[in-house]
């Protein structure tokens, strides 16, 4: 749980115990507001400890036990603004790239199916590892973050052994620009798309790339990855968002399927990376 969201939690906290405190008719203790809610003591504790998120439900039944039920929109309103887990670059990186992959692994662990989108880079669970030098060495630049590129580097390689491990589902569908963008040297993206292809045809993944001449039904929009249906993780410039509501996950879910349907797979997108790969016009 990133710093982010538990310093929200725990505001909300603090605002519900000041509803407590400033009932119309009376301070309430904890255990009075329990027992007038059905609830066990420590709900109310955890609730204003920021241990336990609350539901839209719990606030809508805490504002009224309170005398005031006209407070729930705010409460609602401060639960809205932390249900995105918003994990900054900055506090991220602040001990460099390693540490990023590795909370990323333990989400890849626990997951038997990982849908992803991406729009401009090779996904990492099929990158080669110079491809990937060069990826975390921008990005470091950028951010201008400690550099720990080659643990990095290990790291992001050693989570693709889930490629050949039965039982689990790899569904990578991408924009013909992550196939072109030439953010490493010709040779590496060169090599790069040869390891690509050679994916093609893994009983654990479904390669899926949309031509640039593809017809549309949505535009392609940021990176995503939908860890089976509990978690959505999006990438910005400035943070990740970490999105386990199931109305966001539906929705990153819909979306996935939008563009999957102007996807080629197999010969079809051999053929497009092929053609990216002649287009680079090595000697």
């Amino acid at each position: 749980m990133s710093t982010d969201y538990q310093q929200a939690r725990e505001a909300l906290g603090v605002r519900l115990r000041e509803l407590r405190l400033s009932c119309p008719d009376g301070r309430l203790t904890g255990t009075a507001l329990a027992r007038k809610l059905g609830w066990p003591n420590s709900k109310v504790s955890k609730l204003e400890l920021g241990k336990q998120t609350a539901t839209p439900e719990d606030l809508e039944q805490w504002a009224a036990a309170c005398g005031r039920p006209a407070s729930y929109d705010e409460l609602r309103a401060r639960l809205a603004g932390f249900e995105s887990h918003i994990r900054s670059w900055r506090r991220q990186l602040t001990s460099g790239h390693k540490a990023v992959q590795d909370a990323v692994t333990v989400e890849h662990e626990r997951t038997r199916v990982l849908t992803m989108w991406e729009n401009c880079l090779i996904p990492g669970m099929v990158q080669i590892p110079e491809y990937a030098r060069h990826v975390f060495t921008r990005h470091a630049d950028l951010m201008q973050s400690p550099r720990d590129t080659e643990d990095a580097v290990r790291a992001r390689i050693q989570r693709q052994e889930g490629l050949y491990q039965p039982g689990r589902m790899y569904r990578i569908m991408m924009w013909e620009g992550a196939l072109r963008s030439l953010v490493c040297p010709p040779s590496v993206l060169a090599a790069q798309l040869h390891h690509l292809a050679g994916v093609i045809g893994l009983d654990t993944v479904e390669l899926g790339i949309i031509p640039f001449d593809a017809s549309l039904k949505i535009w392609p929009g940021n990176s995503f990855w939908v860890y089976d249906e509990r978690l959505v993780v999006v990438e910005d410039w400035h943070a990740e968002l970490w999105l386990d509501d199931a109305d966001s996950v539906a929705l990153y879910l819909r979306t996935w399927n939008t563009l999957r349907e102007s996807a080629v797979y197999g010969a079809d997108a051999h053929n497009v990376i092929s053609a990216a790969r002649r287009a680079l016009n090595l000697r």
